[in-house]
């Protein structure tokens, strides 16, 4: 049987440069129309779901996906009621967010980590909704080697450990120390016990993918050490982080700084390598991928360029590459087996 592989767009990245200038029934049209899309991300509040229910059978356009982010120590329950309410809508995964710090603004430690995996994985096998814990910036899995870690507590508890693969909060550490600081990872990375450089042996993407912990994903180019972003401060009041690059040519006026295509190479290359896993592991967990190109600080925020506009071409990109290592994958196993 032919291993299905499903692309989708998260709600924010409907959207051209302004964010409130779609509504939801326009937003799951675009989607439809756009003819690149197998589903739409988003785990909608509740005073919403009855719009987000309409607008999705309406389009034909099913809520495959969702995500939410979560403060240990308050928000467990929120994590369980989101996980119910994906099986009502039709999802398979849920992305999960763990702030690096509690309710309480403790650090929050693996165990504690660990523990609401396992939770949330039990309620996960009771509504058929995969929790998948993400890697991002300002989460406990900033530091990369913790998810390891993580990941072979809870496997030794006899549960399977399922992440989403955002690469791109890890390209853009690449050669950017100031980045690399938070949670004392830059040490760990100077000393090679880190490798973030996907085309250099043990890189920390090729491990989890290696490993079958990556079983949703979100695709959002970066670049190593980009641009920040100046056309919109964050919290701190500095420049956003780059953790969004275009991933078409932007127009002139639309972008703040110069655009290389070749740049977005080491962010392709994790995206070939998990592809190429998923084409060739007979078990291989990976089920989604859905574009978030978003218009946050440390994102597109400010930006002039369609986010949207990006969104389908990566889409599209996504998608022909995924047919291409697909046809190749038996020659491979040939080959190999030879």
């Amino acid at each position: 049987m032919e291993k299905q592989l499903l692309i989708g767009i998260a709600e924010a990245g409907v959207m051209h440069a302004d964010p409130a200038e779609f509504d939801i029934d326009t937003r799951f049209r675009m989607v439809k129309e756009a003819g690149v899309f197998d589903y739409y991300d988003k785990t909608p509040p509740v005073q919403e779901l009855h719009l987000y229910r309409q607008a999705s059978h309406k389009h034909g356009v099913p809520m495959t996906a969702g995500g939410f982010y979560y403060f240990l120590g308050r928000d467990e329950p929120l994590l369980e009621w989101h996980l119910r309410v994906g099986k009502e809508l039709g999802a398979k995964v849920h992305n999960v967010q763990i702030i690096s710090e509690d309710i309480d603004r403790r650090p929050v430690t693996d165990d504690r980590v660990v523990e609401t995996y396992l939770r949330a994985a039990e309620v996960g096998e009771e509504t058929g909704v995969t929790p998948c814990f993400e890697v991002h910036v300002n989460m406990w899995s900033e530091h990369f080697g913790r998810v390891r870690r993580v990941a072979e507590a809870v496997e030794a508890r006899g549960v399977k450990f399922n992440m989403t693969l955002d690469h791109s909060h890890v390209i853009f550490k690449i050669d950017n120390p100031e980045a690399q600081e938070v949670q004392g990872m830059r040490a760990d990375v100077e000393a090679g016990r880190l490798e973030l450089d996907p085309f250099k042996p043990g890189s920390v993407c090729q491990q989890w993918i290696d490993a079958g912990y990556v079983r949703h994903a979100h695709a959002r180019s970066a670049v190593p050490n980009g641009p920040p972003n100046v056309w919109m401060n964050g919290a701190d009041g500095k420049p956003g982080r780059a953790i969004q690059y275009p991933f078409i040519r932007p127009k002139p006026g639309e972008w703040h700084s110069d655009w290389d295509e070749s740049r977005l190479e080491p962010w392709k290359e994790v995206v070939r390598q998990m592809l190429r896993h998923h084409a060739q592991a007979s078990d291989s967990p990976v089920a989604t991928i859905s574009t978030e190109f978003i218009p946050f600080p440390d994102y597109g925020g400010g930006a002039k360029y369609s986010i949207f506009e990006n969104s389908v071409a990566c889409a599209q990109w996504l998608r022909a590459t995924w047919n291409e290592i697909k046809v190749a994958a038996p020659a491979r196993a040939v080959e190999a087996a030879s």
